[in-house]
């Protein structure tokens, strides 16, 4: 033990740098030596970017990785779940346009008698966060202390809070570096940063729903099969058994994009009234979760329970409950109606017929951000009352004067600035289009 201490202590951040820069491979200790050090502030932000830029430009092999991410999941504090004696499964979206997911599939995974207990994040830029959603319900408190969090779940069988914790604090410094050196887009480091959260949060088994497309962080299949399998991998090797579905997010997942007008769209779909996409994602995640909590190897019949849930409206009830549970006024779930409005709510219009050939996600994430719904920078506020509700899909047949999409604004120049750019993100074609798959593929 002695030896291995020196061996730390005897340590040189410039021989690590020089070291990755020949494309060596770093060792464990090498690495915790880093994220220790730049977490403490011992390591400066200039080496610290050195380093970053040599394992951007040479990559990481799987055991570095893997070190990385463990070493970011110890920097702060962990969240030992071991009382609620059960399976925890996490579930977590690598982020999209009008992805309501978590706000349907969580409760209905507890209404199974699944326990969820999900720590979520807030939006930034063109993607939505689940707690600016869960806020957007009058009274519902996402900051709750780990006691009362862990209480929660064993009371009710869920809680969805925010990142209260000081969780991997490690990967928050690294992430933001990376994004000031343009160093953000480098499979490993994107891999460690989701797990390292994920480990430091509690769960022994992880559902991730691996999003690809305009609207997502990762553009091609190709980059988010080369992502899930980086996870796998991470998983395996930290002893937590980890699937990724792959699913398509070249338009908005559903209908609403916009905090309140999107958990108005997932109290409709558990009260029964399913967007087809939204309902492929659900279930597929769903069904996978089930599994790895040990309540049921069939995929099919997973996904024949939820719908289940549905109908008899189980999954709807643990939803007030949830939200009765943390303080919100459920009476807003039971009327839809007594959510807030926006000032101006307005539809746009098709100018030709045809077949909706493309709705660029990102563009629309954009619009809305514009609108009030998102930030661009962290402490940006948000409007909850401002998005936009689509009417039509790809490969749906559209009429000239017929509804495109309506939009809701609180200022009378974002809503025509809006209008004008919706146009130049909605492609009209003559020609059919085929539907496109929700479900690219499963790894795991």
């Amino acid at each position: 033990m002695m030896c291995k201490h020196r061996k730390r202590e005897d340590m040189n951040i410039l021989e690590i740098i020089e070291k990755k820069r020949d494309k060596k491979e770093l060792s464990r200790e090498e690495i915790e030596f880093f994220v220790e050090g730049y977490t403490n502030q011992i390591i400066a932000d200039y080496q610290a970017s050195a380093l970053l830029m040599a394992i951007y430009l040479n990559g990481m092999t799987k055991q570095e990785t893997t070190d990385l991410t463990i070493a970011m999941a110890n920097s702060g504090e962990t969240l030992n779940l071991t009382s609620l004696n059960e399976i925890i499964v996490d579930k977590h979206s690598t982020g999209g346009v009008g992805d309501k997911v978590s706000l349907i599939l969580l409760p209905l995974v507890a209404s199974l008698g699944i326990p969820v207990a999900k720590m979520s994040g807030r939006g930034l830029g063109f993607t939505g966060g689940t707690v600016d959603k869960l806020e957007s319900i009058p009274g519902y408190k996402t900051e709750v202390d780990i006691h009362n969090f862990v209480k929660n779940v064993e009371n009710i069988g869920i809680s969805m809070i925010s990142q209260t914790l000081n969780l991997a604090p490690a990967d928050k410094k690294i992430y933001s570096l990376r994004d000031s050196i343009s160093c953000v887009e480098n499979i490993s480091l994107i891999a460690s940063s989701i797990m390292s959260k994920k480990i430091a949060s509690g769960a022994q088994k992880i559902v991730l729903d691996v999003t690809c497309g305009s609207g997502a962080f990762m553009q091609s299949k190709e980059t988010a099969k080369e992502l899930a399998s980086e996870m796998i991998d991470i998983g395996k090797l930290a002893n937590k058994e980890t699937i990724c579905v792959i699913t398509n997010m070249d338009e908005p997942l559903g209908f609403a994009i916009g905090n309140s007008l999107e958990v108005i769209e997932a109290i409709q779909f558990l009260k029964g009234d399913m967007p087809e996409d939204v309902k492929e994602v659900v279930l597929e995640l769903g069904a996978y979760m089930i599994k790895l909590a040990g309540k049921g190897n069939d995929i099919e019949e997973n996904k024949a329970k939820m719908l289940e849930n549905i109908n008899n409206g189980k999954g709807y009830e643990k939803f007030i409950q949830l939200i009765e549970n943390q303080g919100g006024d459920s009476s807003y779930i039971k009327d839809i109606d007594q959510f807030p409005k926006a000032k101006y709510i307005e539809n746009v219009y098709s100018n030709e017929t045809g077949y909706i050939q493309n709705m660029n996600a990102k563009e629309i994430g954009k619009i809305v951000c514009h609108l009030g719904a998102g930030r661009v920078r962290k402490e940006d506020k948000i409007d909850n009352a401002v998005g936009m509700i689509l009417n039509k899909k790809v490969s749906d047949k559209i009429e000239n004067g017929e509804v495109l999409a309506t939009i809701y604004a609180n200022s009378k120049e974002k809503l025509e600035d809006a209008k004008e750019r919706l146009f130049n993100v909605i492609k009209i074609t003559q020609e059919k289009v085929e539907k496109p798959k929700m479900i690219l593929d499963i790894m795991q």
